[in-house]
């Protein structure tokens, strides 16, 4: 299933004539009149690609972009055009845009870009779907458990982890057994990636 497509421009015919075009090559897309119409929608909106025409009153689709990145979300987004201008080409990109049409749009280049985006959704959906994995992984094991996981992703050897918490490398390794039998690896390296990417969630 591929991700949807939220189109923002204030140009009824560019909205009616781009959204026909995606309809007909199988993309699922939502056309707004302006920024406002899709800002007051987008908490209820699943991710997907963005289309912002560059030029709109009260908020440009720049704008829209930049707010829209400060506020944490990375949706692909594909800026449109009817004026060739350099420097809002590199403000877009500077703000992760992944294509920069001009009008009259390419039919096809704007599905190759919509394509792009939603293989760049596919592999971040995917990663969080590892995350989570992980995230219920480590929150099966015990608080001492996580102590020691914590520890040895900071590079401490045994003896070291057993020395700072005051028992003996037998129980160390005991507990780093346990561990390793519930996150399925006993590599180090690989607990630490395990770690890291569960931390900020803990």
């Amino acid at each position: 299933m591929t991700a949807p497509v939220y189109l923002v421009d204030d140009d009824e015919a560019v909205r009616d004539a781009l959204s026909l075009l995606l309809s007909t090559v199988g993309i699922d897309v939502r056309a707004f009149p302006g920024p406002e119409d899709f800002l007051l929608t987008l908490p209820k909106l699943d991710p997907g690609c963005l289309i912002l025409d560059i030029r709109m009153p009260a908020i440009s689709g720049l704008k829209l972009q930049e707010r829209l990145v400060a506020s944490g979300l990375a949706w692909p987004t594909v800026v449109i055009s009817g004026h060739g201008d350099i420097e809002a080409c590199r403000k877009a990109f500077r703000n992760g845009a992944i294509d920069f049409l001009s009008k009259p749009v390419d039919e096809q280049d704007l599905i190759d870009a919509i394509q792009k985006g939603q293989a760049a959704l596919d592999r971040l959906a995917s990663l969080e779907a590892e995350r989570r994995e992980t995230l219920t992984l480590i929150s099966g094991l015990t608080p001492r458990e996580r102590e020691i996981l914590s520890l040895v992703a900071r590079g401490f050897a045994t003896r070291e982890i057993a020395g700072a918490l005051d028992v003996s490398p037998r129980t160390v390794e005991s507990h780093r057994a346990a561990i390793g039998a519930k996150l399925g690896t006993t590599s180090p390296a690989e607990l630490t990636r395990l770690w890291i990417e569960a931390e900020g969630a803990l």
